[in-house]
């Protein structure tokens, strides 16, 4: 699963440098996280870094985009790669 950031959030700025994999951006009225991004942190952490530091609360697993661990290494594995090649 993904994770998701309701309208909770006060725009605090300290989710985004926290995520490994860029998935957080600021959106048109707080941050998001694009799900096609966002591994939960799994292959980086143990914990999804953007809940450990977020003073509000607002970041839940978002029941829309379902995904098992062993898709999210494979998801960060990708990741990785594909920005390992963009820094070539």
């Amino acid at each position: 699963m993904a994770l998701m950031i309701t309208d909770e959030c006060i725009n605090c700025d300290v989710c985004e440098p926290e995520c490994p994999n860029d998935a957080i951006s600021m959106g048109a009225e707080f941050y998001q996280i694009d799900p096609r991004k966002c591994t939960e942190c799994v292959g980086h952490f143990d914990q999804p870094q953007c809940q450990e530091v977020c003073p509000v609360s607002c970041i839940p697993f978002n029941p829309e985009w379902r995904e098992s661990r062993e898709e999210l290494l494979i998801k960060c594995e990708k990741l990785q790669e594909e920005k390992a090649g963009a820094a070539s």
